[in-house]
């Protein structure tokens, strides 16, 4: 009977410990939060992130808030999208790095903040200036070397928390590939990627595509000879080689690429790569 009385109580104890945990969020949060919203509203130009450390303090995140980080960066990620909606570049820039600040720890927020300031941030700016039809092309790319420098920056800063993240040098190589149009650069950075433990497999492909784009067809081939013998050719679950792997390597892709290189080398026909 005892036992049954206790068990009717328990959603009533868990509510409450929802609401303790939620009060203390909220008191570890509002000290440190109206700093944030004050340095938002100033409207400091872009590209000035730097004093957010100053606007909070040294340490502050950290000590405030203790096992709650993850929480109030989700919940500064969500105002950041807010103010993402509204095309307001001050307040998205200083959010996407409160974000990081708070909790660096997920590679999502440094992703995607990169993706606004490098993406999103150089159409709001052509746009509060007239438009495409109306902002002259020097102009343009003026503002697209602006805002990938600083997202190239953000980036970087990021290895500081991951330093072995292949998708950290794919979202550089992006930026250089799409914004800026540096295929060098941008190949360089997929070559970097590749080398990681967790590098995803089209960042071995990638490369030396872009190495073919840049006229180096014997660099590309070289790597891809490399590359084929190290590529899953089937499923082992043995050796924990799952079917998915075996797809994204896309070991057939790679062997036809040698082949037109090898065309395209004139290699002869005795000395064509054996897999």
């Amino acid at each position: 009977m005892v036992k049954s009385n206790l068990a009717a109580f328990r959603p009533l104890w868990a509510g409450l410990l929802v609401v303790v945990v939620l009060t203390v969020a909220g008191i570890a949060v509002r000290p440190f939060e109206q700093p944030a919203w004050e340095f938002v509203r100033s409207k400091q130009p872009a590209l000035k992130l730097d004093s957010l450390q100053g606007a909070l303090g040294q340490g502050v995140t950290v000590g405030l808030l203790g096992g709650f980080r993850a929480i109030v960066a989700d919940f500064f990620w969500i105002k950041t999208n807010s103010v993402w909606e509204d095309n307001d570049l001050p307040a998205t820039q200083t959010f996407i790095k409160l974000v990081t600040a708070i909790d660096p720890r997920p590679l999502y927020f440094w992703q995607n903040g990169s993706r606004m300031i490098a993406y999103d941030m150089p159409n709001w700016r052509i746009s509060a200036e007239g438009g495409y039809d109306k902002v002259p092309q020097t102009r343009q790319r003026q503002i697209d070397e602006q805002q990938s420098a600083v997202a190239l920056k953000y980036l970087n800063e990021a290895f500081g928390h991951h330093p072995d993240s292949a998708l950290l040098y794919v979202e550089i190589a992006n930026v250089y590939l799409n914004r800026l149009k540096d295929t060098a650069s941008a190949a360089e950075a997929y070559r970097k990627a590749s080398l990681q433990a967790n590098a995803p497999y089209y960042a071995a492909r990638i490369y030396p595509e872009l190495l073919r784009k840049l006229g180096r067809q014997a660099e590309a081939y070289a790597w891809l000879k490399e590359l084929y013998p190290k590529l899953p050719k089937k499923a082992d679950p043995a050796k924990g080689i799952t079917e998915f792997q075996v797809d994204s390597a896309m070991a057939p892709v790679v062997l036809e690429r040698i082949r037109e290189l090898e065309q395209e080398l004139n290699v002869p026909d005795a000395e064509y790569f054996k897999p």
